[in-house]
């Protein structure tokens, strides 16, 4: 589904989501630091799920679901090429990740868990902020 924003309105849009992006990494490692490490995982996938939201929104594309904002950035970024394969699996790893952690019973995330995924989380967020900040990248 696609959706038009006058200019506008389209820049304020993705500067708050990426402003969301990084106030949601800041609180993964505030639930770290306490040992809440699944809330951490759910808020590291959250940060990339925002950051996720403004690249759709550059190109115009709304989703509705967290399974629709997967689909569409595979369409339009992981399939052409434009995030990196192995970058583009960090978005789906964290989404199972947190589904896991958030709905599964007796499934415990550790430091260790935290640390790689929040790397994978980093590495993602980094390459979409690049994308944003690309002009040239439509």
């Amino acid at each position: 589904m696609t959706e038009k924003w006058d200019k506008e309105s389209k820049e304020a849009l993705i500067a708050y989501r990426i402003n969301r992006t990084d106030e949601t990494l800041r609180e993964a490692e505030l639930m770290y630091n306490e040992g809440h490490y699944n809330g951490a995982v759910n808020r590291l996938y959250y940060a990339c799920y925002y950051i996720s939201m403004a690249l759709l929104l550059k190109k115009d594309i709304t989703a509705q679901t967290h399974s629709g904002v997967k689909t569409m950035i595979s369409l339009h970024y992981i399939s052409k090429g434009i995030i990196p394969k192995e970058t583009g699996k960090y978005l789906l790893l964290l989404f199972e990740r947190r589904q896991s952690g958030d709905y599964d019973d007796f499934v415990l995330c550790d430091q260790e868990d935290v640390i790689d995924l929040r790397e994978k989380a980093i590495a993602y967020i980094d390459c979409a902020k690049h994308l944003l900040s690309d002009t040239d990248e439509q």
